[in-house]
């Protein structure tokens, strides 16, 4: 392995609740063995960027309820191009060669995963994204 792939890999956190065993898809495989990890070790990058994709979207985000901040999250990673594509790069960007020639045979189904392990990360932290007057009354 190369000096590139032993530095991302020892990067990454242990997940213990990624189980890989031999009966899984190899896209339930690369999710929990390469997509879990990587998007673990991008969270506070994840979080930021979203912070910024809020502001630059004129702060509505903060106005909504927690529902609609739901549907925003889920818009913003499923219907907006460009940023679903610059996070998309985040994690693609932390890949090694093997797994990126891995994820290239099946990018379309490994997308999907990818997107929706990003929401739910966003989704679980959403008090992150509370404004700071909010926080600061509670």
């Amino acid at each position: 392995m190369t000096t590139r792939s032993t530095d991302l890999l020892n990067l990454r956190p242990t997940i213990a609740s990624a189980i890989l065993h031999d009966a899984m898809s190899s896209e339930e495989y690369f999710q929990n063995a390469t997509l879990r990890p990587v998007i673990k070790s991008q969270n506070d990058l994840i979080i930021a960027v979203f912070k910024n994709y809020i502001a630059k979207h004129k702060n509505v985000f903060y106005e909504l309820s927690t529902q609609k901040q739901l549907d925003y999250i889920e818009n913003a990673i499923h219907k907006d191009m460009k940023f679903r594509n610059s996070v998309k790069g985040m994690i693609i960007g932390m890949f090694t060669l093997e797994e990126y020639e891995s994820y290239t045979t099946n990018s379309s189904a490994l997308n999907k995963r990818m997107m929706n392990l990003v929401k739910e990360r966003l989704v679980s932290q959403l008090q992150l994204f509370q404004k700071a007057e909010i926080l600061k009354a509670i």
